[in-house]
């Protein structure tokens, strides 16, 4: 790896979950969600710190358990479901006297997301130099060539196919070109994009394809119990937790 440029890792955990309630702070096997992620880039061993912004004080005194720093309290205007990530991002810069090349986003939704994807994913980014940021990807299961749009009491195609000869929501999956949906397991940037494009990715994106489960996110009940099924038969593995479980 190319020697490592001065990072962070920021790591969102709003309290207001609301399709799965306090799920950042919900335990899966004996640790709150958010602990894997903080374990995960703690052992990645490359963050100069790891700050999670949040508006709960609660998540805040389990990530400060967990090793993560937690020395500002999101505002509630940067905390609801409809705030944009760019919003908490600058909040947090601000708030941080010290400056950064680069940051990491890691979300505690995607507790599957070893040390290893995070070492493989800065890699990758920085082979990449025209690259203003890296996001996490993987092959999408519901091709958005058969995807519709309602219209009234008819609907359309959300992709445009009228140049086709045979349309994609017509064909099999296999003949369509392949398309890929971004995932919870990461992301990183240049802190310049921030100010440049008042964006979390800049212009240039370079992909980061997740392997087996690491971009399995938890946003929904099924999901969770999902991922006790695949922790209880051992078909993914938790990064390990050094702490004993927060009480």
């Amino acid at each position: 790896m190319k020697t490592m440029p001065n990072s962070i890792a920021l790591i969102p955990a709003r309290g207001g979950s609301e399709r799965v309630p306090l799920k950042n702070i919900r335990r899966l096997f004996g640790h709150p969600l958010i602990a894997y992620s903080i374990a995960a880039a703690r052992r990645a061993g490359i963050f100069s710190r790891i700050i999670v912004s949040t508006d709960s004080a609660k998540i805040a005194e389990i990530a400060s358990y967990y090793g993560a720093e937690t020395p500002f309290l999101r505002p509630v205007e940067f905390a609801s479901s409809f705030s944009p990530d760019i919003e908490w991002i600058k909040h947090a810069f601000s708030m941080i006297e010290e400056k950064y090349e680069c940051f990491s986003i890691i979300r505690p939704t995607s507790p599957f997301r070893t040390p290893e994807t995070i070492l493989r994913a800065w890699k990758q980014f920085l082979a990449v130099p025209e690259a203003d940021s890296l996001r996490a990807v993987e092959l999408c299961k519901q091709h958005p060539g058969k995807m519709w749009e309602l219209d009234g009491d008819l609907m359309r195609p959300l992709l445009d196919q009228s140049h086709l000869e045979v349309a994609w929501h017509a064909g099999q999956y296999q003949a369509l070109p392949k398309v890929y949906v971004q995932n919870s397991a990461l992301e990183i940037a240049w802190t310049r994009v921030v100010y440049q494009y008042n964006s979390r990715e800049g212009k240039n994106v370079t992909p980061f394809m997740t392997k087996d489960f690491e971009g399995f996110s938890i946003d929904y009940e099924e999901d969770w119990e999902r991922a006790e099924n695949l922790v209880a038969s051992q078909r993914a593995v938790l990064p390990m937790v050094e702490q004993e479980p927060y009480v």
